[in-house]
Formats: structure tokens, C-alpha cells, sequence
């Protein structure tokens, strides 16, 4: 039986026309997108037709429009591109982006009018803004208040524009918490389910698109509509992971797991990447592992020890003041287990029978004990410091990829030797997640291995250099390290992923490209949603 997709376009010659007009409308490079230093400025107002501002203005909206001083609409947290909007709205119920959409939709093919939705404004490279067209502020969004079942499936109902720090508050008054999670809780449910939602928990339990039970979604011709993977399954698993091109999430049914009240936290370092990346892929096929395991690479940094100190404790004093990195490069290996307090004897003995089995460098054992909340919260510590520094709203240059296991290290050998071998602007995430515990049947796509790593550079760049911490350097960087996986072959895949033609997303979504144009066609037949990602364009009419 073919899927609703394929039934759509059989049944429709004409929209499949006018989509197929589209595809090679969005082959046309869009000049608004473009810039020679990486980052786009568009005007502070709005140089399109008054009457599409009027016509606007007519919606009864339970919500709002803003039509004025939307340049934070244009801005995101990559703060490469600046795309400013017509006009964003404001909206209070799911019926004010279900009426924006068909309204436009009813203006007609000869507005080049498009549609975003907005969370927190995290974005890397523009994919929630809508040069002069129409941006849904997300977080404004009051459906009704968050539900948590406590049944023998536990779940709890959200609006998509709900940050996850807020659910975790929420579901651990009930003694549960979502299972997968992101390194940064202060981002939307809509957000992350558009892309998969991967941190040190995805080894075990899949990313975030792996727990979730049903969506609510706003479709591109303003259909609401609830699916799961028994109901409308195809518009479920399309926006899952489908880079906000078929529908806005606007609820979601998150499934819950037990929650515990502390953690421990331990981190070690190895010298050599491939002893490294063998204990990574151990820890994550033994039965009972840590519940989070992640790592990173660290690179010409001196003083590492002391720098861990006042958060985490060396387990021998001497030997760990005794070590040092000379400055070469070093891997950290991150893991945590959750725990209850009256738990603790139980707990020690499975964390050094974990610990035996590893090769880490002997002095290098630091450990910590947090509460639950501030292990998961951490990464917004650090947001505060860099925000007093006003070090947070620079710009953010990060490159995500995933790497299959039988590549990497080629890729590290090539990456850490030769690449970024002297500097990193910022963190340099790499850990490996099993690919059984992801649902193929997603938008998201992976490399085409049980097993695959992602590496994610987290750079900041500072906005007046022309140096190595400069936009321009890292940019380059990030190219250098992009072209080195394409010659040699690595199979990797961008995630979180950015490209400047339909020809690059052709050949990143592989043979599943097919079935995401067929969904396209089905969901948003005149590509009004997500024009961020530059993957498809708006037809316009030709008169």
C-alpha cells in the first residue's frame, strides 16, 4: 500500500504541478540569503505592499500582530544571519496560527509571503526567521496548562512553545521527568522535535523524537491536525525530525520515566583517541551503565585540573596535582548515574565495577555529586556567566556532525591533528550513540551505521576580530573539516544541518529524499512554512 503522501499526489495533478514549480523556483539561489562575510542584514522596515499589512490587520485573533521594532524576530542565537520580518505574530491560541496560515493561503500565489515559527530564538543559521514574511512567536502560545498521566505509561501533554526546563519542574512534582534530553533545557518542545533533540541519555533512550507518544500540528493550509503512530502516522513521523517543513508543532505527548533526586558526575581524560572512543563505545553497550556518558576533546589547554576544581573533586589530591597536559591535545570522557539517597552503597559499587573496566588516565578521576535538576540545568550556569560578560549574544559559528563508527578515527586523526590541531573557539563535543535506539521512520537522517558519533563544535567567535577567534577563521574552519568528510568519503551527516542549495540537501537526505518532497507536497503544497532552511521556495505566480 503506498503511504498518504504518494495517494496525495495521484489524486492531485494540479498541486503536484505547482509544487513541482516550486522545486525549481528553489533551485535559484536566493540573493536575500547570501553574503560574502557570512552574515545578512535586512532593512528595520518593511518594504512590501501596505495592503498585505492591512489584510493582516483584518484577522480576529485571539492573539496579536506586531508590525513595528521586529528586529529581535530577525535574530537568533547563530547571529550570522539577520532576516527581518513583515510581521510576527503574537498568538494565544492554536486557531491564531491556524487562521494566519489559511489567510494566507487565500491572499494567493503572488505574495511571496512565508511563514516560521519561533521558539527561543536559538536557531544557528536563520531557520526560524522569515525575510519579510510572517514569524510565529512560539513561547507566546497559552493552550491549556501542562498535563501529567501518572499511569503505567506515564506522559505529560505540553504546548510546543513550552521550554523543557519548565517540564521537568512540572513532572518531577509527580516523581518523573522526560528520559532523553538536550545539554540546554531553555528551548522549546517545538524546536527540538523539528530536529531530534540528542544528548549523553540518547544512547539509551533515542533522542527526543524516540519519546514521544502524539503531536498536535498546524499544517502549511492551516489544518490542525492530532497524529501518532497509529493516526495520520505519516504527518507524525515527517514532522518529527522534518526541519519545521511540514507543520508547526503546536502539542506534544512526551513520555515520562521514574526521576531520581541526585547524581553523580565523573569525568576523566585520556591521551590516546582510540583508547578514548573504545571505553565510549563499551560504556554504551553494557547492560548497566551510567545513564548519561558523553565526552569531549580538549585542545592546547593548560591548567585543565585546577580549572574542574571547584565543581568537581580529584578522587587522589596528589596525583591529580601531579598531572599535567603539556598542552597536548586530551579526550574527556563524561558519564553520571542517577541516583536516590538511600541508594548510595548499591550505587558506589556499580560506579567502580563501571570504572575498572576503563583505561582512563589514573590521576585524572574527578568526581562531583549534584541534585538532579542542577546536572540537567548545567549548561545554563554557563549561559549566566557569559551573559554578564555579554559574551552569549555573539556569534555562534557551531558545526553538528555525525560520523559512523568506522570512520572516526580517520576523522579524529585528520580533525584534531591537522584542522583545529592548535585552537578551539569553544567546546568540541564527541560521543558515540546506538543507532537501535532511534525509530528510521522519522525526517531525521543519520549515517548508515549501528553506531555513530556526534561531534558538535561549539565555537563563539568575537565579533571585531579578523584572528583565529574571529567569525571569518572559524567559518573557514568549519568548511575545511566539512570538505575533508566529503573527499574522504567519511558518510557523515550534518546535523542540525545547513546548506546554500537544493543539490546539497538532495544529497543529504540520500534516498529518503524522495518521500520528504512527497511530504512536502502533502503537508505544505505552496512551501510557505520554514523558508529558513532554504530547502524549498514559495511559487509565485507568473502573470
Amino acid at each position: 500500500m503506498g503511504s498518504p503522501a504518494c495517494g496525495f499526489l495521484k489524486q492531485n495533478n494540479v498541486i503536484y504541478l505547482r509544487f513541482f514549480l516550486i522545486l525549481v523556483l528553489s533551485c535559484i539561489p536566493d540573493r536575500t540569503n547570501l553574503c560574502s562575510n557570512h552574515s545578512l542584514n535586512t532593512p528595520n522596515t518593511y518594504s512590501g505592499s501596505s495592503t498585505v499589512v492591512s489584510s493582516l490587520k483584518t484577522l480576529a485573533l485571539d492573539g496579536y500582530f506586531s508590525f513595528e521594532n521586529l528586529e529581535h524576530a530577525s535574530k537568533d542565537f547563530g547571529n550570522i544571519y539577520h532576516n527581518l520580518p513583515m510581521a510576527v505574530l503574537h498568538p494565544k491560541s492554536v486557531s491564531d496560527i491556524s487562521s494566519t496560515i489559511k489567510h494566507i493561503l487565500n491572499m494567493g500565489s503572488a505574495e511571496k509571503l512565508t511563514v516560521a515559527a519561533r521558539g527561543h530564538g536559538h536557531s544557528l543559521q536563520g531557520q526560524a526567521q522569515a525575510y519579510q514574511g510572517v514569524v510565529i512567536n512560539m513561547e507566546s502560545l497559552e493552550p491549556p496548562s501542562m498535563y501529567v498521566n501518572t499511569g503505567e505509561a506515564p506522559y505529560v501533554d505540553v504546548s510546543g512553545g513550552e521550554l523543557w526546563i519548565n517540564i521537568l519542574h512540572e513532572t518531577l512534582k509527580y516523581g518523573l521527568s522526560p528520559k532523553s534530553w538536550t545539554d540546554y533545557l531553555h528551548l522549546t518542545v517545538g524546536g527540538t522535535l523539528s530536529n531530534a533533540g540528542i544528548s549523553g541519555q540518547a544512547f539509551r533512550h533515542g533522542p527526543q523524537i524516540n519519546n514521544v507518544y502524539q503531536l498536535e500540528v498546524v499544517t502549511g493550509t492551516g489544518e490542525v491536525i492530532t497524529c501518532s503512530d497509529k493516526k495520520n502516522a505519516d504527518l507524525f513521523y515527517g514532522v518529527l525530525g522534518g526541519l519545521g517543513q511540514f507543520g508547526i508543532i503546536t502539542r506534544a505527548r512526551i513520555s515520562l520515566g521514574p526521576a531520581k533526586k541526585m547524581v553523580k558526575w565523573i569525568r576523566v581524560l585520556y591521551s590516546e583517541f582510540s583508547t578514548f572512543s573504545n571505553d565510549q563505545e563499551h560504556l554504551i553497550s553494557s547492560e548497566n551503565s551510567f545513564d548519561y556518558i558523553e565526552g569531549f576533546a580538549i585542545i592546547n589547554r593548560t591548567g585543565l585540573l585546577n580549572n574542574w576544581r571547584s565543581s568537581f573533586n580529584p578522587k587522589d589530591p596528589v596525583q591529580a596535582s601531579q598531572f599535567s597536559s603539556d598542552g597536548k591535545i586530551l579526550y574527556c570522557l563524561e558519564m553520571a548515574k542517577y541516583f536516590n539517597p538511600d541508594e548510595t552503597d548499591n550505587l558506589n559499587q556499580n560506579i567502580e565495577k563501571l570504572l575498572s573496566e576503563l583505561h582512563y588516565i589514573p590521576s585524572t578521576l574527578f568526581l562531583s555529586e549534584v541534585s538532579y535538576v542542577e546536572f540537567l540545568d548545567r549548561v545554563h550556569l554557563s549561559e549566566i556567566k557569559l551573559r554578564s560578560k555579554g559574551l552569549w549574544e555573539v556569534p555562534h559559528p557551531w558545526l553538528n556532525l555525525l560520523i559512523p563508527k568506522s570512520r572516526i578515527f580517520d576523522f579524529a586523526q585528520e580533525v584534531f591533528g591537522n584542522i583545529v590541531k592548535d585552537n578551539s573557539n569553544g567546546p568540541i563535543l564527541i560521543y558515540p550513540v546506538n543507532k537501535a535506539k532511534w525509530n528510521n521512520r522519522t525526517s531525521m537522517v543519520t549515517p548508515e551505521e549501528d553506531i555513530m558519533y556526534l561531534v558538535a563544535f561549539l565555537s563563539s567567535a568575537l565579533p571585531s576580530s579578523t584572528g583565529t577567534d574571529g567569525l571569518e577563521h572559524i567559518m573557514t574552519q568549519n568548511q575545511r573539516i566539512l570538505d575533508f568528510c566529503a573527499n574522504a568519503q567519511l558518510g557523515a551527516k550534518q546535523y542540525l544541518p545547513h546548506y546554500s542549495s537544493q543539490n546539497e540537501w538532495e544529497a543529504h537526505f540520500g534516498p529518503q529524499w524522495e518521500t520528504f518532497v512527497q511530504r512536502k507536497s502533502a503537508y505544505d503544497p505552496f512551501a510557505i512554512l520554514a523558508p529558513g532552511h532554504r530547502i524549498f521556495q514559495k511559487a509565485i505566480s507568473i502573470s
